[in-house]
């Protein structure tokens, strides 16, 4: 009920077959080794879009992670789930709500219904982001590496600190 109303499909959904229900006398035809002989498998599932769209429509609570990904989405998918909160603090502070709702769409059927701010975020998630985001601002400007404003403040410093040694003596 949440994916419909959040409009992402399942991963079950998303097969050019979508699979509803299982009979009970599939399971009989499986030889022992696992996988019937010709079977297709499976195909991988990349958990990103369904973490976006929870974080994107405000529904990243612990409740609504552990219903979607088990008992230790934190272990499982903890790191995934920071990386998108600071990726959505960025693609706010970079466009404007219109351009994170393009961002954010999963065309051509899956637009995101609706965008709400960040819930819970705390002050140090917030100086993080705002700390990289400058660090990307400076990368945006060139000023990385020997130009980037800590290696000149520390090259300005010695310059400093020579120069009045210089003068001292």
């Amino acid at each position: 009920a949440l994916s419909s109303f959040l409009n992402i499909h399942l991963p079950f959904q998303r097969q050019p077959t979508p699979i509803f229900n299982s009979a009970a006398d599939a399971a009989l035809s499986t030889p022992p080794g696992g996988q019937p002989s010709g079977a297709p498998v499976a195909p991988s599932v990349s958990m990103v879009p369904y973490i976006r769209r929870l974080v994107a429509t405000g529904m990243d609570y612990p409740g609504v992670l552990h219903g979607f990904f088990g008992d230790d989405w934190a272990s499982g998918i903890g790191s995934l789930h920071e990386q998108e909160r600071r990726n959505f603090f960025f693609a706010a502070k970079s466009g404007g709500w219109a351009a994170v709702k393009k961002d954010y769409d999963i065309l051509p059927l899956e637009t995101i219904p609706f965008l709400r701010p960040l819930q819970g975020s705390e002050n140090s998630e917030i100086e993080a982001a705002e700390k990289s985001w400058s660090e990307w601002l400076a990368m945006e400007d060139w000023m990385i590496g020997p130009r980037s404003p800590d290696e000149m403040a520390d090259r300005q410093s010695n310059t400093y600190s020579r120069h009045s040694r210089s003068t001292r003596s």
